[in-house]
């Protein structure tokens, strides 16, 4: 006969049954509508399983066929209460870890304030906990986090915009604060001057005195933009304003791989969990071996902290990906073409996105140990002014 269900629960016990009519009692418990199964021959008599419960209504078959029983193995459920029973302290015990285990996971123990710069974070913990966020508070009594979120951003004025995330025991408030009216410095008396050798294309003095004009070929440190207006017996000194660019020659040293290698993630991972107690670490769930070829492995931990004390009790998890590796190789026009760019990129960086590039020449290219070199010059027109204070000295 099959198992009946919820056997584990209910609970079993496996006989072994000697005598001289094992096949008659065996028989008499099937006409008594009891249930057995896994029947099978051993030793000198027959090993069958049944519920917990018709154990007790054989002694008068077994009077009956003058067969005896031993119980061999005891399964399920009741056997195992009863064999914790008389461990009741640690039973207790150990429920009690698992009752203060969900109780500590259930609170918030630390709240951290990102993104502010002018507003104090003492002032947005306040508003926090007007809302209901602060440490020790269940998180089951919290609101939804864009309900926070809306709340807090009209209770204070100065931020545009606030963002609750809960991860684990951790609240983290992510604000964005009000723009404000930028103020402006008090500017002292200058010059514009050229900050590198360059020939002059364009020139706008909004405030001060131009000294050169377009197409004029300046030095670092010329003045292009003379902060002080009028002659030697009535000279007045403003701050010089303006823009002024030029056409400057960079020249640059390029070595491009012509092999490439690379890597990407497939998609595929594994993740495992464990029970962080201490130094201890005892794995819940992820079994087995993930069967990756090649793999990069991310650990986060999240373990219950309040303020700056770490309480070490928490979960970790281990996140496996699978990594697919590439390689690839490059034409040597490919290779001189991304050269090009990079230093492309680099100019625009250092000098601003409205450098323009002129013109580019390769002075010297070659290809030596799977590798291009080359020497560019570039004509980039770029702003070109910088500022140089006037220093007034006055004699007695």
């Amino acid at each position: 006969m099959k198992e009946p269900p919820l056997a584990s629960l209910r609970g079993f016990v496996t006989l072994h049954v000697t005598g001289p009519q094992v096949e008659r009692f065996i028989n008499a418990v099937n006409e008594q509508g009891i249930v057995i199964w896994d029947v099978r021959p051993a030793g000198d008599g027959a090993s069958l399983n049944l519920l917990l419960n018709d154990f007790f209504v054989l002694r008068p078959l077994l009077k009956k066929t003058g067969c005896r029983m031993h119980v061999t193995v005891r399964n399920g459920l009741p056997f195992r209460l009863a064999r914790l029973w008389k461990r009741k302290f640690f039973a207790a015990g150990l429920l009690l870890f698992g009752i203060g285990l969900l109780l500590l996971s259930s609170m918030v123990w630390s709240i951290k304030v990102e993104g502010n710069q002018f507003i104090a974070s003492e002032d947005i913990l306040d508003a926090a906990r007007q809302e209901g966020i602060y440490p020790f508070q269940w998180i089951w009594r919290m609101d939804e986090p864009d309900k926070l979120s809306r709340e807090m951003t009209s209770r204070m004025p100065g931020l545009s915009w606030v963002g609750v995330q809960r991860t684990g025991t951790s609240i983290t408030i992510q604000v964005v604060e009000a723009d404000k009216p930028e103020n402006k410095p008090l500017l002292s008396q200058r010059h514009l001057i050229s900050r590198t050798d360059a020939v002059v294309t364009e020139i706008y003095a909004e405030q001060g005195r131009p000294v050169v004009a377009r197409n004029s070929r300046v030095k670092k440190g010329d003045i292009l933009i003379s902060g002080t207006l009028g002659d030697e017996n009535n000279m007045q000194t403003v701050v010089a304003k303006g823009e002024v660019k030029g056409l400057v020659w960079h020249e640059y040293n390029i070595e491009v791989p012509l092999k490439t290698t690379g890597s990407s993630y497939t998609g595929d991972r594994k993740d495992r969990t464990y029970l962080v107690i201490g130094n201890w670490a005892v794995q819940l769930w992820g079994y087995g071996k993930s069967g990756f070829e090649k793999s990069r492995t991310l650990t986060e931990h999240d373990l219950l902290s309040w303020r700056s004390l770490q309480v070490p009790l928490g979960l970790m998890t281990e996140k496996e990906m699978e990594v697919k590796y590439t390689s690839g190789t490059k034409t040597p026009e490919a290779a001189r073409q991304e050269g090009i760019t990079r230093a492309t990129n680099d100019i625009l960086a250092r000098y601003g996105t409205d450098s323009v590039i002129k013109s580019q020449k390769i002075l010297h290219e070659k290809k030596e140990n799977g590798k291009v070199y080359m020497k560019v010059l570039f004509e980039v027109e770029e702003r070109i002014a910088e500022e140089l204070p006037i220093v007034n000295n006055r004699g007695e």
